[in-house]
This record gives C-alpha cells, sequence and structure tokens, in this order.
C-alpha cells in the first residue's frame, strides 16, 4: 500500500523525500515497480471477471452463494469468502426483486370463464365457520360453529 501510494502521488513530491516520510527503501519502493504481480493476484483478475461475466448473465440478481454455486458448478474452485470479497472489489451486488403488487382489471374485453360446476355463488351454510361460541343449531358431534366472531 505504501508502494502505490509512492506512485500514485508521484509528481508532488522526489521519491526519495516520500519513502523517507513513509519509512521504506527507496531500492524496494523500484523492486515494487519492476516486480510481475502475484500468482495469487493474476487468479483473482481472472475470476473477477468471471464473476462479473455471471453477474450480467443472471440480470444482476445472484449474490455470491449463487455466483459460488455457478463457479462450482463451471469446475472452478474457490471459497465463498473470496467470490463475496471480490464482488465487493468489482462493486456488485444484488439487486433486490421489487414487488409489484397486482390488481384486478375488471373492466377488460376478454370473454369470463365459463361455469363449468353451475354454482350460483352461495354455500348451504354460508354464514357458519367451524369453532367459536354461536353455532346454528346444526348437531355436528359436539363440534360448535360460529358466525365468525371469537
Amino acid at each position: 500500500m505504501k508502494y502505490q501510494f509512492i506512485a500514485t502521488h508521484q509528481e508532488e513530491y522526489a521519491i526519495k523525500t516520500r519513502c523517507r516520510v513513509l519509512e521504506v527503501a527507496v531500492s524496494g519502493y523500484y523492486a515494487w515497480l519492476r516486480r510481475t504481480p502475484s500468482h495469487r493476484s493474476q487468479e483473482n483478475t481472472v475470476l473477477g471477471e468471471r464473476i462479473v461475466r455471471i453477474y450480467h448473465a443472471n440480470r444482476q440478481v445472484y449474490g455470491s452463494p449463487r455466483i459460488h454455486a455457478a463457479l462450482h458448478a463451471e469446475g472452478q474452485a474457490c471459497g465463498k469468502k473470496r467470490v463475496a470479497r471480490l464482488m465487493r472489489e468489482h462493486g456488485l451486488s444484488a439487486k433486490a426483486h421489487k414487488h409489484r403488487t397486482r390488481t384486478t382489471d375488471s373492466q377488460h374485453e376478454q370473454p369470463v370463464a365459463p361455469n363449468l360446476l353451475n354454482r350460483d355463488g352461495t354455500r348451504e351454510c354460508a354464514q357458519y365457520q367451524v369453532g367459536g361460541r354461536y353455532h346454528g343449531g346444526l348437531d355436528m358431534g359436539g363440534l360448535a360453529l360460529s358466525r365468525g366472531g371469537a
């Protein structure tokens, strides 16, 4: 992190001054510049690209558990926390499902479904419900019927 800071602020101060302030060796800074990225860093770059591809291929609703499962199904071995960390680094998070309230459109021009059972819309004992204090006088073996009261 110190070397990265030195590299990003090289126009402001001399390299030697920044290295002295951050208590690092100048030779260490130049060695860091010449060094290639580590094997793990290169793997993270490739894995991050795969995560982004899976994320966008699935409407941006996949979180880290689903992406981890998709990577596992593709044969990629990696940990759940690594996937979550790489998603955070790429700024990816699952979009929450937006609930859509569906309303009934009774002013439509479509035909109404036929009444195949020939019901007239009433029940035989429409005002009675099972379990309560009030009952309609029907003898059902000690089971009380109610009119919807408590």
